[in-house]
């Protein structure tokens, strides 16, 4: 049987998964290819570092150039992350012409277009459903399953870290700092985990999977995002008292049939919506089309294996091109045309909110609070209290009848100037109810 060889960089947690895959399913992927994959290098940082997987002595190399500058190696597997030197040596397998198989989201939202761009000219490709909810087959969805629908949304949950934190605060009613520990301990975050609390690991995800759904390419920096970082057991509480959960929401839509409209930002999510369902470190996306309407994928969000599998899918349908002679040809993604945008404001955008002022215990700070909502326009649909004691602040807890984002601020902005507050305002807005018509 034919044998195709690839080259790995980096054989890290999801490096090892891949290693893995490859050779407990390596009969069935030979079988579903017509080939034999092979893995010939695997590029090493730290050759004498522990794996989850026993690297052949006879692959390990240190020198990239090795690796890229092999003839016999037709797929370059990228599992290193970050920017560099990750940019460089795709850049270079581009160069010879090999195709790229990838889980950076960081690279490709940061670098993607000249990354694409050097594909096409190549005529090679480059695939990374891994860089985008783990084990989720969304990116092969949007791209191939839902080919003849035009995509109207996205919405979801795609950061595991996150969700896990903000699951655990729900459950345990732990501070925001012993969840990121737990996940910690977990394996679910990094030691620092500020890529992912953040929101901005998230955005990253989410330009990819606007790139694939709407073709439209957005710089991730340019889409407003907000952490996690500011939640605290009184606002689970509240939200529990609302009838809803908070998670951390990445959402994209199409205004206007071609502009832009994304954001990645806690909510309150009713206790009835699909998405409040989504526990621990998984990820879930609901996809908005026009034909078929709202359908939901779920499933592990990050891991060895989630993500594993997802590259070694990709690299089957790589290599299935190239035992077909099909193998020279652009990328998914540059099929078509692909427009650099802008996000539009999210300004105009009616919203109900969830609003938590600290003040201190004193007469006058609710009219004060409520003078600025009032001149903004800001209805109050509920007030209530929490009061810690006589001689300590209390957080006032609103919620607002729906109101332009733009108009919230301006308030928002007037409040958190009263000398009575005493930290900037937490604002959530209130992921609307499931539709009844499903």
């Amino acid at each position: 049987m034919r044998s195709i060889a690839i080259g790995l960089l980096g054989a890290g947690n999801v490096g090892c998964g891949v290693l893995r895959l490859l050779e407990d399913n390596a009969e069935a992927i030979a079988a579903r290819i017509g080939a034999r994959v092979v893995v010939k290098h695997v590029l090493l940082r730290h050759p004498g570092a522990r794996r989850a997987f026993d690297i052949p002595a006879s692959a390990k190399v240190t020198d990239a150039q090795t690796v890229l500058d092999d003839p016999d190696v037709r797929v370059i597997v990228e599992v290193m992350g970050g920017l560099e030197p990750a940019r460089g040596y795709v850049m270079q397998a581009l160069a010879h012409r090999k195709h790229v198989v990838s889980a950076n989201k960081a690279l490709l939202g940061t670098h993607g277009k000249e990354l694409f761009a050097e594909a096409t000219r190549r005529g090679v490709t480059i695939h990374f459903e891994a860089a985008v909810a783990g084990g989720i087959p969304i990116l092969r969805t949007l791209r191939e399953g839902l080919a003849s629908d035009r995509i109207l949304g996205i919405t979801g949950i795609i950061n595991g870290t996150s969700n896990f934190v903000l699951d655990a605060m729900t459950r345990t009613g732990a501070s925001y700092a012993d969840a990121v520990q737990a996940a910690q301990e977990a394996g679910f975050a990094e030691a620092d985990p500020t890529m992912d609390v953040s929101g901005v690991d998230a955005a990253q995800k989410l330009a990819l999977l606007a790139l694939v759904a709407f073709g439209l390419r957005v710089d991730p920096t340019a889409i407003p995002t907000e952490g996690i970082t500011r939640v605290e057991p009184v606002d689970v509480q509240s939200a529990a008292a609302l009838g809803c959960v908070i998670r951390s929401i990445a959402h994209a839509e199409l205004v206007d049939g071609r502009r832009l409209r994304a954001r990645v930002h806690p909510v309150l999510v009713p206790t009835l919506h699909v998405l409040a369902g989504v526990y621990g470190s998984y990820n879930a996306v609901l996809v908005n089309s026009a034909a078929l309407g709202r359908s939901l994928y779920y499933g592990r969000g990050a891991g060895m294996m989630p993500t594993g599998t997802a590259v070694v899918s990709d690299l089957v349908e790589v290599c299935r091109s190239v035992v077909a002679f099909a193998d020279r040809g652009p990328p998914p993604e540059a099929l078509g045309t692909i427009a650099d945008v802008v996000p539009i404001s999210n300004g105009d955008e009616r919203h109900e909110n969830y609003l938590r002022v600290r003040v201190p215990n004193v007469p006058g700070v609710l009219a004060a609070v409520a003078g600025c909502l009032g001149r903004h326009g800001v209805s109050i649909k509920r007030l209530y209290q929490d009061p810690r004691g006589p001689e300590l602040p209390v957080d006032m807890v609103l919620v607002t009848e729906a109101i332009e984002d733009v108009r919230l601020r301006g308030a928002l902005a007037e409040i958190d100037a009263l000398e009575t507050t005493l930290v900037p305002t937490m604002r959530l807005r209130l992921l609307p109810p499931e539709p009844l018509d499903g």
